[in-house]
């Protein structure tokens, strides 16, 4: 990431923007991380376990800070801990000791084992060949997942103090065989790109409509919330109400690299580039925006 680095966690997370808030819009890349810490202990080989990274996202919206906004990316593995999981859905069955505070674990947790701790990845291969002790989870959330959204939140926060509104795009790649992956059987062919918006409660339409267009006006495939509309970032950073909007945004892994090898592809640099202009679209849109609400 470039720019002026605001923060630096250890492998936590990385914060980049200018020091003056330029615009009230704050972009997250929370499962890019490719930090597997030394505790880990997976039993799962690596390359597996990369299969469920977002990698290189940050890297396509690196361009985020230059238009004004606050950009913040998770440098650890979502498979060690997902900060776009709430801290109660957390699988019991995957720890060795009882664990001091409700838990409500989702469906896709108790079935796929994809919660706050990841106890497979979506091949179905078990991640460990342990059981965790609740210590050790404890230690993930203190040192990453708070960490990650306390910034998230604050960045949300100083927005609403200065200008009286965020906007928000919480950023993610998804695999080229979603459809598969979720179980799913669809009559189209997956699209480029995905917005989710949590089906209209995190964000107005007006800036679904200006994103959806924006990435049509460079020739990409562009749905809404088919086959994702949005996680736990968005249920937390959208309330349209306050004048906060959260939209997330999925790109198809195969636009861009060799879901493979990780490896960017001959087009990672084009999409690049159209990632750009649509970041300067969305700056326009909130630059205009945040000064009419201020006006009035």
């Amino acid at each position: 990431m470039t720019n002026d680095p605001v923060h630096s966690f250890s492998w936590g997370w990385v914060r980049a923007g200018r020091p003056t808030l330029a615009l009230p819009l704050v972009c997250d890349s929370p499962h890019s991380g490719t930090c597997y810490p030394g505790d880990f202990g997976h039993a799962l080989p690596l390359d597996q376990l990369r299969s469920s990274e977002d990698t290189h996202v940050e890297r396509l919206w690196g361009h985020a800070p230059d238009v004004g906004a606050t950009l913040i990316a998770a440098r650890f593995a979502r498979t060690y801990i997902d900060v776009n999981r709430a801290l109660e859905d957390l699988d019991p069955r995957m720890l060795a000791d009882s664990w001091p505070e409700p838990v409500s674990p989702s469906p896709r947790t108790l079935e796929l084992g994809m919660g706050l701790v990841w106890r497979r990845v979506p091949s179905g291969a078990p991640i460990y060949a342990r059981r965790l002790p609740a210590a050790e989870v404890r230690q993930r959330i203190e040192r990453c997942w708070r960490p990650y959204h306390a910034a998230l939140l604050e960045a949300r926060d100083r927005a609403l103090r200065e200008f009286g509104c965020c906007w928000h795009l919480d950023l993610h790649s998804m695999p080229s065989n979603a459809y598969e992956r979720l179980g799913l059987v669809s009559s189209t062919p997956l699209a480029d790109f995905v917005l989710g918006d949590r089906h209209g409660r995190s964000c107005e339409p007006e800036f679904v409509a200006l994103v959806k267009h924006a990435l049509e006006a460079h020739g990409h495939r562009v749905a809404v919330n088919d086959p994702y509309e949005g996680q736990e970032l968005v249920r937390l950073m959208g309330d349209p109400q306050r004048h906060c909007h959260s939209l997330q945004i999925e790109v198809n892994r195969a636009l861009y690299m060799n879901e493979r090898t990780r490896e960017p592809n001959a087009h990672f640099d084009d999409l690049r580039h159209d990632l750009s202009n649509v970041l300067e679209e969305v700056a326009r849109h909130v630059r205009l925006r945040s000064r009419g609400l201020r006006a009035h």
